[in-house]
């Protein structure tokens, strides 16, 4: 338990930094982080960029650098939650659809949210929560301990209610409840749990998890999006719902709107390109595959 107790000690700490040097110092350690990135690494997602927005090696790069920097500020928000949770929308601000997901909730129907690794997922939670929305979100447990109590209490400690990805029965009860499930829609997942959908123009494998929770408990999937302002802001953009239509073949449905919401996931993306997380291997399973095969 060694990492919980350093990053709730490293927490006080930034916590007494007024905000501004606190997002400075982010700055800086992301910065010194970044010379320390497998270069292998940076290769894959300056490629990713190429491949998906059609820009140059330079420009790639600037991307690909850019992308991994705002982790920094993002780590020290983070930090910060102890004494960020009681002012929340004095650094979020909620646009959009978000009387449509009121509406939702206040008939009890319940919701799914999708995102994705764009900004600072982090602070949708908390958002969310100080705006009176009762939101769980979908976590992956970490292969640390200390990390895993530590990332979520902090998550907790902003109103957010935490399930792990395995407990979809959970998942199923909050939903009937009124709940708001809350998933990140856009990373590799392996060949048996994905369908093969497209994105940037390319065959990518996705999870299938927002449509078929969605089709099961006939509840409307939003798209909701975190965007950093250049003065450190958050704008939290909440779009119109999804809603399944159900037929009697369940595989053409899930694997339907699996298609919109990843549609929508890169709209945002070609927006706001420098805040998503290209040093993710995104096509890994497809590559691995093909490889298999002696495709590659």
């Amino acid at each position: 338990m060694f990492s919980y107790y350093a990053m709730k000690a490293l927490s006080f700490f930034i916590c007494l930094l007024p905000h501004r040097a606190a997002m400075a110092l982010g700055e800086g350690l992301a910065r010194l982080a970044w010379n320390f990135i497998p270069a292998r690494r940076k290769t894959l997602a300056r490629e990713q960029v190429m491949r998906c927005l059609g820009v140059s090696e330079a420009e790639a790069e600037r991307i690909a650098r850019a992308s991994s920097l705002r982790f920094g500020p993002m780590l020290m928000e983070v930090l910060r939650f102890p004494v960020m949770k009681e002012h929340m929308e004095d650094y979020v601000t909620l646009t959009g659809a978000v009387e449509e997901v009121r509406a939702a909730v206040v008939e009890g129907r319940g919701a799914i949210f999708a995102t994705s690794h764009s900004g600072n997922w982090e602070l949708m939670g908390g958002a969310f929560a100080s705006a009176g929305f009762p939101v769980v979100g979908v976590a992956k447990k970490q292969s640390s301990a200390g990390m895993d109590r530590f990332i979520n209490e902090y998550r907790a400690l902003v109103g957010m209610h935490i399930t792990y990805r395995s407990g979809v029965r959970e998942m199923f009860r909050m939903i009937d409840e009124g709940w708001i499930i809350g998933l990140i829609s856009d990373q590799d997942p392996s060949l048996r749990d994905g369908v093969i959908i497209d994105f940037f123009e390319q065959p990518t494998n996705a999870f299938t998890g927002a449509a078929a929770i969605a089709r099961r408990c006939e509840v409307p999937i939003f798209p909701v999006f975190i965007h950093r302002e250049p003065d450190g802001h958050h704008v939290i953009t909440v779009e119109r719902g999804i809603m399944v239509e159900k037929t009697d073949d369940r595989a053409a449905d899930v694997q339907r709107v699996t298609q919109l919401v990843s549609d929508r996931l890169e709209a945002w993306i070609r927006r706001y390109p420098e805040e998503w997380f290209w040093l993710h291997d995104r096509w890994k399973s497809l590559r691995e595959e093909a490889n298999e095969k002696g495709e590659l």
